[in-house]
């Protein structure tokens, strides 16, 4: 494995200038909108109650100024906009220049219609069905998606399904936890078969969440409410989640005894829940997708992500290759290891200890009877007869006896 420091890639000044770009909304913009239609409809009210052509005209004269005013300011905001937009446009034609791929052959030639329906799909998981629609209906129109391909029953659970996932994300995100809560409920054996904390975890920030208070939580001041509410709640629901949450319960329930001064408890991290409801978020929208047999991230924003910050580095080393006039013959491997972020690697990897290569589907891991580990290939070459000796310790074993390793 490579052990270089990887450069920075283009996308770190990327999302800097997408930032920016993304502060610079509309709002101010449409207050300015908002305030100019509020000084029209003032001023023809005054116009239409007026009993002389008079006041009329000073009411017309008065609204003069603001308005060119507000208008300044509205032009000034969109500037703004404008500006923020055509910074993110430079940067893109900077950092990420418009240069054709040195391959001589087209990766996705004949995959048009499965990239087309990972579009669809990501549109679909992004919540933008109207989108998603009229890309495939254009696409049937231009033969990407052949009429015989019934996308629409595939498409059209997935749009009920992703509504109901953004409505419960944004009652979140609102600090409102019973419509997720009702939905681990109602799916609580698949949530149990994935060994899923879910619902356990809503309910115990259900709990803290009464147990703040109304000063906090702004919920109705009542028996349902602070440490009698959190009590209650604890009665009414922890007991199903005793066989494996007991120890955490019981913390919680300790900590109730210096509710007057949590902050200076030992149970103080239990309570601190700034980011608590974001984290509970993606926890659930993590499990929805499970549910569904879906990646809880979409593999086009993967697959995108991933290549934008290897790809610059692939086209540095192949150009590199071609001025020593050499290239790398590794089909399935690249010569370099990649900087993507964590989240983003799915599969460990093993580097044989005997032959310092790593391992492939082809030469897989083998652990043999001893507990050492070698690939299949450095196994094979150890045999003598059937029988073989581990080389790293005094123990033998039989060709047989060894395991394949499922990485």
């Amino acid at each position: 494995m490579s052990t270089n420091r990887a450069e920075p890639t283009p996308m770190v000044s990327l999302q800097k200038e997408l930032k920016k770009m993304k502060g610079a909304t509309l709002a101010a913009a449409v207050s300015d909108a908002d305030r100019i239609i509020a000084l029209l409809e003032t001023a023809r009210e005054q116009v239409a109650n007026a009993k002389d052509p008079h006041t009329a005209s000073i009411t017309m004269t008065k609204l003069q100024n603001p308005i060119k005013d507000r208008f300044e300011a509205l032009n000034k905001d969109l500037r703004e906009i404008s500006k923020q937009q055509k910074n993110f446009g430079k940067a893109l034609d900077k950092l990420l220049p418009h240069r054709p791929l040195p391959s001589e052959s087209n990766a996705i030639a004949g995959c048009e219609s499965h990239i087309a329906k990972t579009i669809i799909m990501h549109l679909f998981r992004e919540g933008r069905f109207d989108v998603a629609t009229s890309f495939l209906a254009e696409a049937r129109e231009h033969g990407v998606i052949g009429a015989a391909d019934d996308m629409q029953n595939i498409f059209e659970p997935l749009e009920v399904h992703f509504t109901d996932l953004y409505r419960i994300l944004g009652d979140l995100r609102n600090r409102n936890l019973l419509p997720a809560m009702e939905w681990a409920e109602r799916n609580a054996d698949g949530l149990e078969a994935n060994s899923s904390n879910l619902e356990f975890e809503l309910n115990r920030l259900q709990f803290i969440w009464l147990l703040k208070g109304p000063a906090v939580n702004g919920l109705p001041d009542d028996e349902r409410n602070g440490l009698l509410g959190a009590l209650q709640y604890a009665r009414q629901h922890f007991w199903k989640f005793q066989t494996r949450h007991g120890k955490q319960i019981r913390e919680l329930m300790t900590a109730i005894v210096f509710s007057n001064n949590i902050q200076d408890s030992p149970y103080r991290s239990l309570f601190e829940i700034h980011s608590a409801f974001e984290e509970v978020a993606h926890s659930f929208a993590r499990e929805f997708c499970s549910l569904l047999h879906l990646s809880a991230e979409s593999p086009l924003y993967v697959a995108v992500t991933a290549g934008a910050i290897s790809l610059p580095q692939l086209l540095k080393y192949n150009q590199a290759m071609k001025a020593k006039k050499t290239e790398w013959t590794s089909y399935d491997e690249q010569p370099f290891e990649t900087p993507l972020p964590s989240r983003m690697v799915y599969h460990p990897i093993f580097v044989c200890p005997v032959l310092k290569e790593q391992t492939t589907a082809q030469n897989p891991p083998m652990m043999l009877p001893c507990g050492h580990v070698v690939c299949k290939e450095a196994l094979k070459k150890m045999l003598k007869a059937s029988r073989f000796k581990c080389p790293y310790c005094p123990s033998e074993g039989v060709y047989k006896d060894a395991r394949e390793i499922k990485l």
